[in-house]
This record gives structure tokens, sequence and C-alpha cells, in this order.
């Protein structure tokens, strides 16, 4: 399960927005910022998905460890080719 901390710091490594994950996302922005809050505001399990989702299709990563949760943005080979 993604946090909130996660969520919003990997819309930073994106350069997103909260309104333009949640137009990706397809998640209402009020669903978005609900997920967003530290507040432990519930949220549909369904909307959590489509946003984890949608941020690992656009390249990011979440990693859980015993030292605590991170995100990592990754490019996929296709990005390194066209880059090239």
């Amino acid at each position: 399960m993604i946090t909130a901390r996660q969520t919003r710091a990997a819309r930073a490594l994106l350069g997103w927005t909260q309104e333009t994950l949640a137009e990706k996302a397809l998640v209402s922005l009020t669903a978005l910022k609900r997920l967003e809050s530290e507040s432990d505001v519930k949220v549909f399990e369904t909307t959590r998905d489509q946003v984890r989702r949608t941020l690992e299709g656009n390249g990011i990563v979440f990693l859980t460890s015993d030292q605590g949760e991170g995100v990592m943005l990754v490019h996929s080979k296709v990005d390194s080719l066209s880059s090239s």
C-alpha cells in the first residue's frame, strides 16, 4: 500500500501537480487530496490502486524496507533509446 508521503514524493519527481495526477489517474481531485492527506482520511482502495498504477506506468518505483519507505524514478529502455 502506498502512503501519502510516497504519493506526494512521486508527484514531485514527475513534476506533476495534484490536478495532473488526478486527471491521468482518472480519479477526482478531492479523492487525490484525501489520499495525500496526513490526517489518515479513508480512501477507497480502488482510488489508491489507480494512482499507484498511473505513477508506476510513468516510471515511479515504490520502495519499502525495514529502514522506511520511498520512491524512485526510473526510465524505461524506450526512453533511454529515444534520448540518444
